[in-house]
């Protein structure tokens, strides 16, 4: 009986919402927006998971970056003892190069002030807010220095302090267009530097990031920004040693730095799988808040079909009245409304996952780094959600058309 109820009600649920089609689409426009703000910010969130992971992985399974500070989301959050510390040197990057027998090698990468602006100029064409940085020849075997054209900074280059420096792609584009760089002069901050290398996008750029990478050697840095003193590490572990180099390094770090034995490190390890469990942890709480927002339009649009709804009862309780006359039952009536509620949710269930998907498409052609994807999680869940409004706001209606009287119905006018 119920299964019949569900059959003859979807006919008559899509009848009404074709004799009221703008009434309809007004009453699912809140379930419309909520349903596919969930689908579409669902896709973004699965793609810019998949981005960043792949990101992070690219960066090197087998490279630990050492900082004074843990790098990632947490560096808006500092304790007042994190921005205490002292800045790694260059004794520190030996000392992990010489005593640790489980790395590879280890490039000390120095910052220059970081209170400055730093621009670039060629024949005219300048940038602005570049990223400099002052680095040694084992740099690019972490994978994030790929030559372009050219080569890259090398031992010698260090040696004899050359003014060389290796530009970015983007850096590339702004100063010289088409033109070939390498053996070109530039001005960096009022210096001379003659271009000998133009690296690819690093692979641990993010969607959209600009490549504004200016890199110099080590002791070229040193000689230009003779007060810089942040350090960064980029450790290269031997392969399967990656647990054990970090081991060794905490040793090494913590007897350089003077950590007594009963403190904790005044320094940070950062790999990339703790860099994507940190991630993680950020875009779970975005979508969880998202859903929530979501949800207002669901409630909007629940309301609205709860009131057409009541609306429909009112309309059609002559029918009604004739129906139970007939021996239609009350769960029939229920049944009926229901079927109406949830047919009316769906479709616009429907609408939204049309319209989540055209947000994930317009989000990657507009990024076209960030590849969106709409989740299968985010689809079960925008029709799930979009069933349980119709049959959550279409109760009461429906309860309310069981309710009357048949003989009260059929003097209704």
């Amino acid at each position: 009986m119920m299964r019949a109820s569900i059959a003859t009600g979807i006919p008559l649920a899509m009848k009404t919402i074709r004799e009221h089609k703008l009434r309809s689409a007004l009453t699912v426009l809140g379930v419309v927006i909520g349903a596919g703000a969930i689908i579409g910010v669902g896709s973004i969130i699965a793609g810019l998971d998949g981005a960043i992971t792949n990101i992070l992985r690219s960066f090197g399974t087998n490279t630990i970056i050492v900082f004074k500070f843990q790098i990632g989301p947490r560096m808006g959050n500092l304790s007042a003892e994190e921005r205490q510390r002292k800045p790694l040197t260059l004794e520190n990057a030996r000392a992990v190069g010489e005593r640790c027998p489980s790395v590879r090698h280890v490039s000390p990468y120095l910052f220059p002030n970081w209170n400055m602006i730093h621009k670039v100029r060629y024949k005219g064409n300048d940038m602005f807010n570049i990223e400099i940085g002052g680095t040694e020849s084992g740099y690019a075997g972490g994978g994030n220095a790929e030559i372009k054209y050219g080569r890259f900074l090398s031992d010698a280059d260090n040696h004899h302090r050359l003014p060389v420096v290796v530009i970015g792609e983007d850096v590339h584009k702004a100063l010289f267009a088409d033109l070939d760089p390498v053996g070109k002069w530039i001005e960096l901050d009022g210096h001379q530097f003659e271009v000998i290398g133009v690296m690819h996008r690093p692979p641990t750029a993010f969607p959209g990031e600009q490549d504004g990478r200016v890199l110099l050697p080590y002791q070229s840095m040193r000689k230009m920004f003779p007060n810089a003193k942040e350090h960064m590490l980029v450790v290269v572990a031997e392969d399967g040693r990656l647990a054990a180099a970090m081991d060794e390094i905490r040793a090494v770090l913590r007897i350089e730095r003077r950590v007594p034995h009963d403190k904790p490190d005044n320094f940070a390890m950062s790999t990339a799988e703790q860099m994507i469990e940190d991630f993680r942890k950020i875009t779970g709480t975005v979508a969880i808040v998202m859903v929530v927002l979501s949800s207002i339009g669901l409630l909007v649009g629940g309301i609205g079909v709860m009131n057409i709804m009541l609306v429909s009862v009112t309309e059609r309780t002559r029918e009604i009245g004739i129906r139970k006359a007939i021996g239609a039952k009350r769960i029939d009536i229920v049944v009926q409304f229901l079927t109406e509620a949830v047919v009316l949710t769906v479709l616009g269930g429907a609408a939204g996952m049309l319209f989540g998907w055209g947000v994930s498409v317009a989000a990657r052609v507009v990024f076209p780094s960030l590849p969106t994807a709409v989740p299968l999680w985010a689809a079960v869940l925008g029709v799930a959600v979009s069933v349980g409004v119709g049959l959550f706001f279409g109760i009461w209606p429906a309860s309310k058309a069981a309710r009357l009287d048949p003989v009260v119905a059929l003097r209704y006018e």
